[in-house]
């Protein structure tokens, strides 16, 4: 059994998703000969790390991130603090040689993401990123399906996230809508996910026209410290100005000759969570939605028609990992199950020595892109999706 040391930066929800996923490898996935050791956990707030330490079991938790790069058990840093640390300890990180997790967006702004792959390209460590969706069964068998021609040639391609979590004017001015600490809105938060999407399934994007919004531009400020993103105010208490964008839409054209379209909102009103993406080629078509992850619309109606329609294809053991999780057909697998599988393959990555997808290499591709729509937002025009240069 090969046990990996690590250590997580950050113990709100995503850290403490995170801890769990490690500690769940080595029971999903027994014939890998991996597993991990939560070693220390930190957290500016004292006593969520204490907390974290007793409730996910780390050897030792602390308020200072650095004390979690300086443990010498430790190989893997993951990181799940606000945007703004990022680089500081993704610095330091590879600086001692310990190989790198990073929640999307990795970087507040694209030319961000560039610096902090350049980081740790330069170290040599290893890096994964948290594009989460990509491990859900029927995603890796939607991506087989289109890797084996079965759609034909691809024509179009429209991807979405649409979240309630700030349909709500009295959410919280939490970090996610401070750009400062953030850095861009659902650019980086919700769009990350959309665009990695496109380029694991459809390929590299050509050019692109791209428009923000911000819907509400103030916000109950919070109490220090104190909620999350889906935390309520009232009537009444203070507010504070929304610094970064609610909204971002983009028409794009796939180096493929693909056409299509993005969109991702945290205040639309309907959609709860939203993630999905709708493929068409000249042989078939498939759609995905994350609010019904554990299944995949697909159209394949062959030479005799007698089979021209949607075919509704149910979760099972015979995709991709969710027989580690569920067996049989029918029974589906969660959010934390792909977290489970994405803590996996980071393992596998590190104790086999060799860079897997998606790294940071991964984060930058989808930077180049945001960096086009930003063009996009100030010219009013399509742009091209160009190298950002950070060697």
């Amino acid at each position: 059994m090969r046990t990996l040391g690590i250590g997580v930066i950050g113990m709100g929800w995503m850290g403490q998703v995170h801890s769990r996923s490690y500690g769940m490898v080595s029971q999903r996935f027994p014939d890998s000969g991996l597993a991990a050791k939560l070693v220390i956990c930190s957290d500016n707030v004292a006593e969520r790390a204490n907390q974290a330490r007793k409730l996910l079991g780390f050897e030792a938790a602390t308020s200072d991130w650095r004390a979690v790069i300086e443990h010498p058990r430790v190989q893997i840093v993951n990181i799940a603090t606000p945007n703004n640390l990022h680089v500081e300890i993704v610095n330091a990180a590879a600086a001692a040689g310990k190989h790198i997790f990073c929640e999307k967006p990795v970087g507040r702004t694209p030319w961000e993401t560039a610096e902090i792959e350049s980081i740790a390209r330069r170290a040599g460590v290893l890096t994964f990123v948290g594009f989460n969706y990509r491990w859900a069964p029927l995603v890796i068998h939607a991506r087989k399906l289109i890797s084996q021609g079965k759609l034909g040639e691809l024509t179009q391609y429209r991807g979405r996230f649409f979240s309630m979590y700030g349909s709500n004017p009295y959410g919280l001015l939490t970090w996610r809508f401070d750009k400062d600490v953030a850095g861009y809105g659902v650019l980086g938060d919700i769009m990350a996910h959309v665009t990695d999407m496109a380029l694991y399934l459809a390929g590299p994007i050509k050019r692109l026209a791209s428009n923000e919004h911000t819907f509400i531009p103030e916000r109950p400020t919070p109490i220090p410290g104190k909620g999350t993103h889906y935390s309520m105010g009232a009537p009444g208490d203070p507010t504070g100005p929304v610094s970064n964008e609610d909204y971002v839409g983009a028409l794009v054209e796939f180096a493929n000759g693909a056409r299509g379209s993005f969109e991702a909102s945290r205040t639309i009103y309907g959609p709860k969570n939203q993630f999905g993406f709708e493929v068409n080629g000249t042989e078939g078509a498939m759609n995905w939605d994350f609010e019904r992850m554990n299944e995949l619309q697909l159209y394949l109606p062959g030479d005799d028609g007698l089979r021209d329609g949607y075919l509704r294809l149910l979760g099972g053991d015979k995709y991709p990992y969710h027989g580690n999780f569920n067996p049989g057909e029918g029974s589906g697998i969660g959010y934390e199950d792909m977290k489970v599988i994405e803590a996996y393959q980071f393992l596998k990555s590190v104790a086999d020595g060799a860079q897997a997808s998606p790294g940071f290499g991964d984060a930058l591709a989808v930077a180049e892109v945001h960096a086009a729509m930003i063009r996009s937002w100030q010219s009013g025009a399509w742009e091209d999706v160009r190298q950002i240069d950070c060697a």
